[in-house]
């Protein structure tokens, strides 16, 4: 077994610190991204980062924890989510609703039924 020289150690330090900063890289760039898709939603009208109106693909409207980037009780496919509908008790693609564009009482239907917070 042959004996660790300095150089050695120094180097695998020194490859340590660069995966480390292409991991805080890749980090960075991910946050930026969503952070960034979320304001341009937010302008364009819709509510997301919390409590959001969201439509299912039968047409029932209801509030839904929606977080971009992150989910704890659906699938996310791109803009739409794979979640239970407890409208009409069936799974479906859910997408969210622009609150601007629903009336009272669309709005007050989907203040009704609220899922669950956590699955």
């Amino acid at each position: 077994m042959r004996a660790r020289r300095e150089s050695d150690r120094g180097y695998r330090v020194g490859a340590r610190l660069i995966g480390d900063r292409r991991r805080a890289r890749r980090f960075v760039s991910t946050v930026a991204v969503l952070g960034l898709g979320t304001l341009l939603a937010r302008h364009r009208g819709y509510h997301l980062g919390g409590r959001t109106v969201v439509r299912c693909r039968r047409d029932h409207l209801f509030r839904t924890i929606w977080i971009p980037g992150a989910s704890l009780k659906s699938i996310r496919l791109g803009a739409a989510r794979l979640q239970w509908c407890p409208v009409g008790h069936h799974w479906s693609l859910v997408t969210p609703v622009r609150e601007g564009a629903l009336d009272t009482r669309a709005r007050q239907q989907a203040e009704l039924i609220r899922d669950t917070w956590i699955p």
